[in-house]
């Protein structure tokens, strides 16, 4: 490790964590308060100090990279053109939402018809990979409900849900985290207010498939080749990355620059606190550049 780079983050990081940094071979990062901050639609987006960096120097170092959302207001596609035109260096592949897992999970199950609750965003790599998305309307028949951002959201479609639910269909969930990060502060999300419903309406058990889940995980390892304890997942939600990282054995990354600060994780068990703490992406980046990784 270069002495400009410890003299940067501060002296007390482990050894043995910088030499697990040194060791990791592909990177997940948070998007919404780890490398960019938008409006609560994912509208008038700035990247955090850093971010533009850390994206183009790995991808001249050749290290694989995701970025993952719980956002479903666009598709991955839609994502990964509006950060490229910020200036990220992101291809479409490497840019995944809870759509993207729910697909691999979908598919492996092999589940045809999905009830979606939520727009195009999330709807849309469903019909990609050859799944019928079906509207959230009377009382249909799906072998699964998914719920994502939907601010539209109607009783006409709870009940089509409950319905879907009521004749067989597994329910699943973008995500179960209350805000995400954006530059007015703390957002309310939907997935879970409305999986709330669902379940006190019909008692179903609703499985989460983007963060903090395994699935969100192992479908990102798979994208990029790398074996979860071999990848870094890099966040700011103390709910969100670090636990998930944990569940894959990878190496959590927590960062200050949106929903949590430096007290955010001490509620959480010694075990289950991030391997290394910088302030944000910025800070992460200089340590990567004192490492041959």
């Amino acid at each position: 490790m270069r002495d400009d780079s410890i003299a940067f983050t501060g002296q007390g990081i482990p050894a043995a964590t910088l030499a697990r940094l040194g060791r990791t071979r592909g990177f997940v990062f948070d998007m919404d308060g780890t490398l960019l901050l938008g409006n609560e639609r994912n509208h008038d987006m700035k990247p955090l100090p850093g971010a533009l960096e850390i994206t183009h120097w790995l991808s001249e170092h050749s290290i694989p990279f995701a970025v993952f959302t719980n956002g479903t207001a666009r598709s991955p596609e839609e994502y990964a053109t509006t950060l490229r035109k910020l200036g990220f260096a992101l291809p479409d592949a490497a840019m995944m939402t809870p759509a993207s897992s729910a697909v691999d999970l979908f598919v492996q199950r092999g589940y045809k018809r999905v009830l979606v609750l939520g727009g195009d965003g999330l709807a849309m790599p469903l019909r990609k990979a050859g799944i019928e998305v079906v509207a959230p309307v009377g009382r249909p028949q799906a072998d699964a409900v998914l719920i994502g951002w939907y601010r539209e959201f109607t009783m006409n479609n709870l009940e089509a849900a409950c319905y879907a639910v009521w004749g067989g269909a597994q329910a699943f969930s973008s995500s179960q985290a209350m805000f995400f990060a954006t530059a007015a502060g703390k957002t309310l999300g939907t997935s879970r207010a409305i999986s709330a419903m669902l379940k006190d309406l019909t008692g179903c058990r609703v499985q989460i498939v983007g963060k903090p889940s395994i699935h969100a995980l192992s479908a990102a390892a798979r994208r990029l080749g790398v074996r979860a304890k071999d990848l870094a997942v890099v966040g700011d939600d103390p709910e969100l990355e670090v636990p998930m990282a944990h569940r894959g054995r990878s190496l959590a990354v927590a960062v200050n620059t949106g929903l949590g600060d430096a007290d955010s994780f001490s509620h959480l068990p010694p075990a289950r606190w991030p391997h290394l703490t910088v302030h944000g992406v910025d800070e992460l980046l200089r340590l990567l550049q004192g490492q041959t990784l």
